[in-house]
């Protein structure tokens, strides 16, 4: 585009803002309603499809495994801590500071000891993970 088109563009632009275009009165249609068409009545089945005999039943879940005695005291250690400081800070109670630091070394020595403890190598070195 060339400057001076550019120019006799905006003046239009400028010169017609805030007119309204003059639209032809077009007569209104009036809406045509649809026939009624027939419908069936709801009919609840008295027998629905029994389920097949053959049909999968899960096993039941393994019982929940128990840690240590040593791992649930880091466990405890780890969401404990920061739970009673929370509650403590929500509540607007004062910790004595030697309580606030032993709730902060037991979380601190929690995450430690679990770490510590983790298993170095995978319980099945050839398992890659794949389930069928």
């Amino acid at each position: 585009m060339q400057r001076g088109n550019d120019d006799e563009v905006w003046r239009g632009i400028v010169e017609n803002y805030g007119e309204r275009p003059q639209l032809d009165d077009v007569p209104a249609v009036e809406p045509v309603e649809p026939d009624p068409e027939p419908f069936a009545a709801y009919v609840v089945d008295p027998d629905p499809d029994p389920e097949p005999e053959d049909g999968f039943v899960p096993p039941a879940p393994p019982p929940l495994p128990r840690p240590t005695r040593d791992r649930l005291i880091a466990w405890i250690g780890v969401f404990g801590s920061p739970a009673i400081l929370l509650l403590c800070l929500l509540l607007g109670i004062g910790l004595p500071g030697i309580v606030s630091y032993l709730l902060v070394s037991g979380f601190v020595g929690g995450f430690v000891y679990l770490v510590w403890r983790m298993p170095r190598e995978p319980r099945d070195p050839w398992d890659d993970g794949a389930r069928v």
